[in-house]
């Protein structure tokens, strides 16, 4: 019997975490797979970078020769949250009607993987949640808990994961605890060398900080506040820095506004987005990750990169050696530059994660045949 598989991305780092697992299951004889696309993948400010899934997918086809990657246009720039919600509901919807998936496959916490949570629950439709069980502080705590309870099987990074899937009234038969999957790509021999992405992206030095700083949703005001004493601190460093465009959560424009500082210097290098292995490598080779995407907290400790990580947003996260948390103070970022020369290569890699298997382990756990026996019909499990 062949499953249909529905793996839906939002985000250029979402997709990250999805990739070696679409490739590896589209490997696979008794699997069908289709991806979704939307969200910052279809805006133009970050890149357009719909056309890196195709890349990624040159040849995916579903067996009737149609092909399996479909785009859906949820939103415009700066449409609300909830607005854009609803829009991939809808959109979603269609095309859950025409495809009939077995299986919609989600990740994290952001709006794209809530729509496919919700459409899968009130249709009736197996869903699978990569990398529930996470920290992530600000409004996305609330989504990644949300697509936990709507969905019917989890894959969770550890065992640490696990415990919060059953606190939240999960049953033990439906996690599957895989690792991250983007370690897959981390711990690959095959990331681009840095010379060929320095070219790519055509950034002009080699030794560089990076800069990826998120809005936090709830907190607006601290927002404007950190990422002005960010800039400062920069501005006054001397260093040399790759900065990536923020997500696009409400609070972006403070972001880009006070990027604005930047324009005109040679030592500011602008990147609306990446593709997953050109970040990797261009991250591994970092003097430091500053800013407070997750980045800093997850993919940090397995390089050894120091991660000076700015204010709240990834407040109540683990906590890694090499990670320094400041306020969002120009001094305190300052102080932090000094810290970060220090640690850089002096820490050893940490793999709390996973081991670079997650894509086998996850097509290991779709040949169970007890996994298409989850129910649709879900129960809350009481803790003893």
């Amino acid at each position: 019997m062949i499953r249909k598989l529905l793996f839906i991305t939002g985000t250029r780092a979402d997709f990250g975490k999805l990739k070696t697992l679409i490739q590896k299951a589209d490997e696979h004889d008794a699997f069908e797979v289709a991806v979704f696309i939307t969200g910052m993948h279809t805006l133009k400010r970050y890149g357009y970078t719909v056309d890196e899934v195709y890349r990624a997918l040159p040849e995916h086809r579903l067996r009737d020769g149609t092909r399996s990657v479909y785009v859906f246009h949820n939103q415009v720039q700066g449409e609300p949250m909830e607005r854009v919600l609803a829009n991939t509901i809808d959109g979603l919807s269609r095309y859950v009607t025409e495809f009939r998936p077995d299986l919609i496959v989600v990740h994290g916490d952001r709006i794209e993987a809530l729509a496919g949570a919700v459409v899968g629950a009130l249709r009736n439709i197996l869903v699978a949640h990569i990398e529930g069980g996470e920290v992530s502080g600000t409004v996305d705590e609330l989504i990644r808990h949300s697509v936990t309870k709507l969905s019917h099987i989890h894959f969770v990074a550890n065992e640490q994961a696990c415990r919060r899937l059953l606190q939240l009234g999960e049953r033990p038969e439906t996690v599957f605890e895989i690792g991250s999957p983007d370690m897959d790509l981390m711990l690959a021999a095959n990331l681009p060398a840095l010379p060929e992405v320095l070219q790519y992206y055509e950034i002009p030095f080699e030794r560089y900080g990076l800069i990826l700083f998120h809005p936090v949703t709830t907190d607006l005001e601290d927002t404007r506040r950190a990422v002005a004493a960010l800039v400062d601190a920069v501005l006054a460093s001397g260093r040399n820095f790759v900065v990536i465009y923020p997500n696009n959560d409400e609070g972006c424009e403070l972001i880009f506004d006070a990027y604005s500082r930047f324009d005109g210097s040679a030592r500011f290098k602008l990147i609306p987005s990446m593709r997953v292995e050109y970040f990797l490598a261009l991250l591994r080779s970092a003097d430091f990750l500053l800013g407070n995407s997750s980045a800093g907290i997850r993919e940090c400790p397995v390089f050894g990169v120091p991660a000076i990580n700015v204010s709240s947003r990834q407040a109540g996260r683990g906590r890694a050696a090499g990670i320094i948390d400041v306020v969002g103070t120009s001094a305190a970022i300052a102080d932090a530059f000094q810290k970060a020369d220090t640690l850089r290569g002096e820490l050893a890699p940490e793999l709390h994660f996973g081991a670079g298997n997650s894509a086998e382990l996850f097509v290991a756990a779709l040949e169970s045949d007890a996994l298409w026996q989850v129910s649709t019909q879900k129960q809350f499990m009481d803790m003893n």
